[in-house]
């Protein structure tokens, strides 16, 4: 069984990895030489640290530091404007730094954005869970958990708090009496009950393994005749209802969830550029080929495609870099 689950794993593709031959020092005078002067060469820019990795992005930095006694990020905010802008200093974040500075964002001052705390919180791995609170305590010197909670309320509260511990069961095979007996708590907690036990809902999807989550949701649908998804949209509501589905659409596939947060960016009047520049850049080398696969399998288009109609100049030149190509 772990077999399975470990060459699932490996599955997994980014569009971004490493550029052969890489030299940290000849990138850095490239981008010197093109904020250099009158006028910025945008494209030498997006070109370049489109097709490096974040730890090579890294590199450059401290060369460019090295060689000018110059803040390679400083300048590039001082060179650039708008949404371009925005997703140039988000490839030069470290991985793990950028996903605990979206949340701290997304805690910080009035009014807190919870659509960013689901899809972050909801579609990480508990090692990645683990590796973004350690960076969040020493970027911000408070604990992630303690923002959380400070910000949020209720069951919506309580489901992040479980996820946050980052202690899902081990990927062990499954126990098919333990599958049995969990879809029939979630069935008695929602479907059968008048009003919903939600804390059963919250316990039994933060912590048990994924391979068994994805038996217990086909069990589910044998017992009740309703896909687990259905159940949360007409016994939960609001933040909560978008926390849940969220979890169950990431047990399911999270490059199938992403390929739905991404479309619905790009859907209809206005893009929500903040959310297009966070998953791509994010995902980028980590899951993002997949991401892609799940896209034109759900939504009737590409991603490259959506994004070409729906943004512009250098900051769509530099989504369809990072998109890596187009599927027919």
């Amino acid at each position: 069984m772990n077999y399975r689950v470990s060459s699932q794993a490996l599955m997994l593709r980014g569009t971004v990895s490493d550029f052969p031959g890489f030299d940290d020092r000849a990138d850095a005078e490239t981008l010197r030489k093109a904020m250099k002067g009158l006028g910025t060469d945008e494209e030498t820019i997006l070109t370049l640290l489109t097709s490096r990795s974040n730890a090579q992005r890294q590199k450059i930095a401290e060369a460019f530091k090295t060689l000018f006694g110059r803040d390679l990020l400083d300048d590039l905010k001082s060179e650039l404007t708008g949404k371009f802008e925005k997703l140039i200093v988000a490839l030069m974040k470290p991985s793990h730094l950028y996903d605990a500075y979206e949340l701290k964002h997304a805690l910080k001052g009035a009014g807190t954005n919870e659509k960013v705390l689901t899809e972050i919180i909801a579609s990480r791995t508990p090692e990645e869970i683990r590796a973004i609170k350690q960076v969040y305590e020493e970027e911000y010197g408070s604990s992630l958990e303690d923002d959380v909670v400070g910000d949020t309320s209720g069951n919506y509260q309580r489901m992040l708090v479980v996820l946050l511990q980052a202690n899902r069961d081990s990927d062990v095979g499954t126990d098919e009496n333990q599958v049995e007996q969990d879809a029939q708590v979630l069935f008695q907690a929602g479907e059968l009950k008048w009003g919903t036990d939600e804390e059963k809902f919250i316990t039994i999807f933060g912590t048990r393994s994924l391979s068994h989550l994805r038996r217990v949701f086909d069990k589910y649908m044998t017992i009740s005749g309703f896909q687990i998804e259905e159940t949360i949209d007409r016994e939960t509501s609001g933040n909560l209802e978008q926390l849940l589905l969220a979890v169950v659409k990431s047990i399911r596939s999270v490059p199938g969830y992403l390929a739905e947060t991404l479309y619905y960016a790009m859907k209809g009047a206005g893009t929500d550029d903040h959310t297009l520049i966070r998953v791509m850049v994010s995902r980028s080398e980590v899951d993002l080929f997949n991401i892609r696969k799940e896209f034109r399998k759900n939504f009737a288009t590409s991603l490259y495609s959506m994004i070409k109609g729906d943004t512009s100049g250098d900051y769509k030149k530099a989504l369809l870099l990072l998109c890596g190509g187009e599927d027919d």
